[in-house]
This record gives structure tokens, sequence and C-alpha cells, in this order.
């Protein structure tokens, strides 16, 4: 018989949670490998407007993708420091650029709730669902519908 924790809710998944153009969204804890502020973010030559460069992060070569251009929101004006979540796919390392960093959130599982028809259909072809959260919705970023795009930017090529 397993361990795993249940509390009188059931099954909790933890998130790390992340601010994009005023909205706010949840990264599976599980597929967030460290949070960073990017620098020296260098532009690659040809590569789709989602793409904001390559950075080297303690030794390896990260895909920086901007998440505001991902889901077709205007790039932001007001001069903060951007910030990355650093998550991997199939052994490539990419870095997601958002506006800003909050807490972890400890969420019941069985409290996720398939995406609202009135979703933004932008951030419903991200979304792995939504937590309702007290008078606010956290959108549920689906990592591998985010990473998506390199697929179609290699096929392209």
């Amino acid at each position: 018989m397993s361990k795993k924790t249940q509390s009188a809710e059931g099954a909790m998944v933890e998130y790390v949670t992340a601010m994009i153009g005023g909205q706010l969204f949840g990264l599976p804890i599980s597929r967030v490998q460290d949070v960073f502020m990017p620098e020296r973010v260098t532009r690659v030559p040809l590569a789709s407007r989602e793409i904001a460069g390559v950075l080297n992060l303690r030794g390896r070569i990260v895909t920086v993708v901007d998440m505001r251009s991902r889901l077709g929101l205007p790039k932001d004006e007001d001069g903060k420091t951007a910030m990355a979540v650093g998550v991997d796919l199939r052994g490539e390392s990419y870095g997601l650029l958002i506006d800003q960093i909050g807490e972890v959130l400890r969420l019941p599982e069985d409290g996720k709730e398939e995406n609202p028809v009135n979703l933004d259909p932008r951030m419903a072809k991200l979304a792995g669902g939504v937590h309702r959260l007290d008078g606010q919705l956290m959108v549920v970023l689906d990592v591998d519908r985010v990473l998506e795009l390199e697929t179609k930017t290699q096929m392209a090529a």
C-alpha cells in the first residue's frame, strides 16, 4: 500500500503561480525545474516571434519562450524586469518568460475543472483546466501544449 498523502479533501496538487498579462496561471510544480531572471537573451534569426531567444543558464542552452507573445498578448511596456520559469521537455531546456512569479499553491486535485466555454481561445489552447480561487480564476498551463510551437517552427524550416 502506498503512502500517498491524502487529506480529508483528497489528493492535493501543487502549482507554481505566475502572472502573465494580468491573468493568474499555474504550472504543475512537477514540471518546474527552476525560476530565474533571464539575462543576455540572444535573439535567434528567423525564429518565430514566440521565441524570445536563447541563453546560457549554468552551462545549459535554454530556449526562451515569450509567454505574452504565445498567448497573443501585447508586449509589456511598464519596464518591469521579466522572470522566467525553467521547464524541460524531452531533455530540452526551456524558459517561459512571464511577468511575475507568485507563490506555490496546494490545491485539491478534484478542484480542477475543464476549461470554461467563455475562456479566451488563446488561453484555452494552452490550458489543461482551471481552478476557481477566491475571486480569481487560475488557468493551469499544459507545459506540453505551450511548447508545441517548437515542432511547428522546425517543420516550417
